[in-house]
């Protein structure tokens, strides 16, 4: 297993909606695999594939970080299906947004359809935390951030930040480029 680079917010590559995963095979499982572990290095409870420069559609949470005794689970090609009940708020961060939170109203429930590792279906419905963590990496894969879901008020009081880690994702794909062409 392998520790990934998480991008950041900047990045093109991270508002690129991803590509449905159709192989399920032994890639996949070690793609997953240094997923989780790229996650749980980065103390986050969830990862988009798009995070660490993969175009896959598809997602890891640690559900142990919530409930005691439970794994980090695989969501590949995950749908929300419907969010019945309310909106509530909560405070959110992001593995490629270092060093900023706030507050995003999101629904308290969200029903999910995904695929396990096995290309198996599976429909259902995720509450509270999970289900924010489910939505949040579900709104990756569509290239969008939490950052997106805040007020207009709210993102310009995070613009000099935002702005700032952008900066450094550009320097990073520059140092990147230069590896390359060695």
């Amino acid at each position: 297993m392998a520790v990934l680079r998480i991008r950041k917010y900047g990045d093109p590559r991270l508002r690129q909606k991803t590509k449905t995963v159709a192989a399920f095979n032994e890639e996949l499982q070690q793609i997953t695999a240094d997923m989780i572990e790229t996650m749980q290095a980065a103390s986050g409870i969830g990862l988009a594939a798009n995070q660490v420069g993969l175009p896959y559609a598809l997602c890891v949470a640690d559900f142990g970080l919530v409930k005691e005794g439970e794994k980090p689970r695989v969501f590949i090609n995950p749908e929300i299906l419907e969010t019945p009940g309310s909106m509530a708020p909560h405070e959110e961060g992001c593995l490629s947004i270092p060093d900023l939170t706030d507050q995003v109203d999101r629904p308290e429930r969200a029903r999910l359809r995904f695929q396990d590792l096995d290309g198996t279906i599976h429909e259902q419905e995720f509450e509270g935390l999970i289900a924010r963590v489910l939505q949040h990496e579900i709104d990756h894969l569509n290239g969008v951030f939490f950052v997106d879901r805040l007020s207009p008020v709210r993102r310009q009081f995070h613009h000099k930040k935002l702005k700032e880690i952008a900066a450094q994702a550009q320097i990073e794909l520059l140092e990147e480029k230069k590896k390359k062409r060695k």
